[in-house]
C-alpha cells in the first residue's frame, strides 16, 4: 500500500497524548503512525475463579467515552485512532500483512501476566514478519530504571520503606512533550467503528444521580479534572482533610479511572503538584497526593517482583487460610444486603456507579475477608468487574493487604464496622443516602438497627428481616461503639454535598491504616 515507514503504536493502558513516549518514538521514526486500539474478546469473558463479568458496565461506558475522545484528539493532530476487534497479535499480523510497509510496532509495557502473555503473541507475531518491537515504560510516576533498587527482587516488601528509599534516591523524569501534529496514517486505511456496549454483549449503565465519579472518560475530561481540582477550587490544598470521605465529587481527587485507563500520566500529575505549591501553596495535602501516586507504583512493581503470586489465594506470604466459599454470604455482601448499614452503603454505592470511597473499599474488603471470612479473590473478581477505575496492580494488591497476606507490616488488621461508620459518617447520611429503607432512622443510630427498640423501629417504619435484613454476622467488637452514637441532630460535616471535611480527629485515619499499631480501627 505504502513504500514509506509506517509504526503501529498498538495503545491499551495508555489512552491519551501528554507524556506519552509511543508518539514521541513513532513521531521520530517514521513517515506514517498507526495509533491503534484493539477490544480485545478476552476482556469480554469472566473472571479466573468466579467467572464474573470481567470489564463491567461503568468501565466499558469509560473505555468507551475514553475511545472516542482519543480519536477526537488524534483527529486534531492530523492522525487518527484505528479501532479493531480482535486479539491484538492477529490484529497487527493483518496490519502488517495489509500495509506492507510496516517497520516496526511499538507499545508500553504492563506487568501482569494476561497483558504479559499478549506482548509476547505480538512479539512472535512480528519476529515471524521481520518487523521490529519497540517498548517503552510509561505507567508509573518513577521509571522502572530509575529506582533505587539493584534488582526489582530486591524491592522492598512494605511500603514506608519504598516511599523513604525512592523520596530521597528516586527522581521523577520530566514529561514527554505534546505533538502539535502527528504523522498520518498511511493513505487508504480505514479507521474502523468504535463498538457499541450491546456490540460487546454488555448494558449501557443507569445513571445515578448520587454518584460521586460523575465524569466522564478521555484525556480531555483528565485534564479538565485536574485544573477544576488544582487551579480553580484549591481542593488539593485541603486533600488531606477531606479525601475520607463519603459524599460529593470533590473530597478526593477522583483521578483513579483516568489513570488505571492512561487517559492522565502520574508523572504529568507529579509536576503539576509542583507548580502549584510553587506558585500557591506547598502543604500536607499537595504532599499527600503524591504519596497515594506512590502507593499506585509500589502495588505495581510489587507485581513485577511477585509476578502470578498476586493472583493466587495464599497470597505474597504463602499462607495457608481455611477461606469459605458461601455463594449465600458473597450475594449479600455484593447486593448490599448484610444488614450492617455502613457496608449495605458502600456496596450499593459501588453496583450503582461504579465508584467507591477509598475509605468504604477498605471497610468492605475487612468486612469480607475478616467478619464473613470469605475467599479474598471473591471480592478481588467483583471489584474488577464493577470498578471505573480497576487497576490489576493495585485492586489486587489492596485485597492482598486486607486479607492479610500481602504487604503489611502489621498482622491481624481488622476494621470496626460500626466504629468506622461512626467516624467517617457520624450522623449517617451517607447510610440514609444510599440505604432508603432506613432514612427515617436518625442521626448515627442508623449504623446498628438491630440495637433498637421495636418501638423505635416501628416508628421509623423498620422490620429487621423483612423491610431490611438482621446483620448476616455481628462482631463483639461492636458493641464498644453502639452506645457512642451521634443523636438526630445537626448536619453531619461530611453529609453534605460537595467537599466533605473529615473532623479533626479523624484526619490521618489514612496514615493509621498503614502505619499505627493500635488494633482499634
Amino acid at each position: 500500500m505504502s513504500s514509506s515507514r509506517t509504526v503501529i503504536c498498538l495503545l491499551r493502558n495508555d489512552l491519551r497524548l501528554h507524556d506519552n513516549e509511543l508518539f514521541h518514538w513513532a513521531q521520530r521514526n517514521a513517515e506514517h503512525i498507526v495509533p491503534l486500539y484493539c477490544f480485545d474478546p478476552r476482556h469480554y469473558v469472566g473472571t479466573y475463579n468466579y467467572s464474573l463479568p470481567k470489564t463491567g458496565p461503568f468501565r466499558l461506558r469509560f473505555l468507551l467515552e475514553s475511545i472516542r475522545d482519543l480519536r477526537n484528539t488524534l483527529i486534531s493532530k492530523g492522525s487518527n485512532l484505528v479501532v479493531r476487534r480482535g486479539k491484538p497479535e492477529e490484529v497487527v499480523a493483518d496490519l502488517v500483512r495489509q500495509l506492507g510497509s510496516v517497520s516496526s510496532v511499538a507499545f508500553h509495557e504492563e506487568v501482569t501476566s494476561e497483558e504479559l502473555n499478549v506482548e509476547k503473541r505480538v512479539k512472535d507475531v512480528c519476529a515471524q514478519m521481520k518487523v521490529k518491537v519497540h517498548t517503552c515504560w510509561g505507567s508509573t510516576l518513577y521509571h522502572r530504571d530509575d529506582l533505587p533498587f539493584p534488582h526489582m527482587s530486591r524491592l522492598p516488601d512494605v511500603y514506608t520503606q519504598f516511599r523513604k528509599a525512592v523520596e530521597s534516591e528516586g527522581r521523577v523524569r520530566p514529561v514527554f512533550s505534546t505533538p502539535e501534529k502527528l504523522n498520518p496514517l498511511p493513505p487508504g486505511l480505514e479507521e474502523g467503528a468504535i463498538p457499541t456496549a450491546e456490540d460487546l454483549q454488555q448494558t449501557e449503565p443507569v445513571i445515578d444521580p448520587r454518584s460521586a465519579f460523575p465524569c466522564s472518560g478521555g484525556e480531555s475530561h483528565a485534564l479538565a479534572r485536574l485544573k477544576h481540582y488544582f487551579w480553580d477550587t484549591d481542593a488539593v490544598a485541603t486533600y488531606k482533610e477531606t479525601r475520607n470521605g463519603l459524599i460529593g465529587v470533590d473530597y478526593s481527587t477522583k483521578f483513579s479511572p483516568w489513570l488505571a485507563m492512561g487517559c492522565i500520566s502520574p508523572r504529568y500529575i507529579y509536576h503539576q503538584i509542583k507548580q502549584y505549591e510553587k506558585e500557591r501553596t506547598a502543604n500536607q495535602s499537595t504532599y499527600w497526593v503524591i504519596f497515594e501516586l506512590l502507593w499506585r507504583d509500589y502495588f505495581r512493581f510489587v507485581s513485577v517482583k511477585y509476578g502470578n503470586r498476586i493472583f493466587q489465594v495464599k497470597g505474597l506470604q504463602d499462607k495457608s487460610v481455611p477461606w469459605k466459599k458461601d455463594m449465600k454470604l458473597f450475594d449479600a455482601w455484593k447486593e448490599g444486603r448484610t444488614g450492617v448499614p455502613f457496608v449495605d452503603a458502600n456496596m450499593r454505592e459501588l453496583a450503582a456507579t461504579g465508584f467507591m470511597s477509598n475509605r468504604g473499599r477498605q471497610n468492605v474488603a475487612s468486612f469480607l475477608t475478616k467478619d464473613l471470612g470469605l475467599d479474598w479473590r471473591m471480592g478481588a473478581e467483583w471489584f474488577e468487574s464493577l470498578l471505573i477505575d480497576h487497576d490489576v496492580c493495585s485492586n489486587y494488591g489492596n485485597w492482598l493487604y486486607s486479607a492479610g497476606i500481602g504487604n503489611d507490616p502489621r498482622e491481624n488488621r481488622k476494621f470496626n464496622m460500626i466504629k468506622q461508620g461512626l467516624d467517617y459518617d457520624n450522623n449517617g447520611d451517607y447510610v440514609r443516602q444510599w440505604v432508603p429503607e432506613l432514612q427515617n432512622i436518625r442521626g448515627g443510630d442508623v449504623h446498628t438497627p438491630w440495637s433498637l427498640s421495636n418501638a423505635a423501629l416501628a416508628h421509623a417504619h423498620v422490620t429487621l428481616g423483612d423491610t431490611y435484613p438482621a446483620p448476616i454476622v455481628t462482631a463483639p467488637e461492636w458493641s464498644r461503639h453502639i452506645n457512642k452514637k451521634a443523636g438526630g441532630t445537626g448536619p453531619s460535616p461530611r453529609g453534605k454535598k460537595g467537599p466533605s471535611h473529615t473532623p479533626k480527629q479523624h484526619r490521618d485515619r489514612g496514615i493509621d491504616f498503614y502505619f499505627s499499631r493500635s488494633k482499634n480501627l
